[in-house]
């Protein structure tokens, strides 16, 4: 008879310490959950801001680019070639800031940890991705400024030695920077200060605070 009021009583105490543990996971999803909420918000607000001046940017750009199509002439080729593709290159971000806008304004906090870390790694993915995208627009603010009518008839050895010079040096930055933006690098300071600027940082936190839930978790 003792023994049977003995492994009632452990049964008992056994519901009511997995009740607690239950208890105590959902708060500490709650409170990760909030600070992850947090995290986000100071991205949420950077790409909202840089929706905006995306927008203004582009509309200046494309000012211009017309009033050169307007009064068009030969001397302007240079100019309406890395303006247009200056533009082309910001509406892509523009679109992309959009789409993690959207994408960070959706995170579904009920649904697992899981599929909120696999969220936030297709929203990591998509910044490293944006950044890299933004980089191809580098080498073209080197030439915008260019003409036909004097370059390079018109100016001496020199000068067409430096703008060689420092389109190439560009144009290699271009391609080093679009080689190593990839998700590889993340443990490397200054690709993390590179796409910080993207929102990185805030996704990286965010993506921080799981991580140390999984390791209280295991812990426990």
């Amino acid at each position: 008879m003792e023994n049977v009021e003995l492994i009632d009583i452990w049964k008992a105490q056994n519901a009511k310490i997995e009740k607690t543990l239950a208890i105590n996971e959902l708060l500490l999803k709650e409170v990760t959950n909030n600070k992850v909420r947090s995290s986000l918000k100071s991205l949420i607000t950077l790409k909202t801001a840089g929706v905006i001046a995306f927008i203004l940017y582009i509309l200046f750009l494309s000012y211009v680019l017309v009033y050169a199509f307007s009064n068009y002439s030969s001397a302007l080729n240079y100019f309406i070639v890395s303006i247009s593709v200056i533009i082309l290159v910001n509406l892509k971000g523009l679109a992309d800031y959009i789409k993690h806008l959207v994408w960070a304004n959706n995170i579904n906090y009920d649904g697992s940890i899981m599929e909120i870390q696999q969220q936030l790694s297709q929203l990591q993915l998509s910044i490293i991705n944006h950044a890299k995208t933004m980089c191809l627009q580098i080498p073209f603010y080197t030439t915008f400024y260019l003409s036909n009518k004097w370059f390079p008839h018109e100016v001496g050895p020199g000068y067409i030695i430096l703008q060689v010079t420092v389109t190439g040096s560009f144009m290699f930055l271009t391609y080093w920077l679009y080689k190593n933006h990839k998700p590889e690098n993340l443990d490397k300071k200054w690709f993390r200060n590179m796409i910080a600027g993207s929102g990185g940082k805030s996704v990286m936190k965010a993506m921080e605070f799981y991580k140390e839930m999984e390791e209280f978790r295991k812990g426990l």
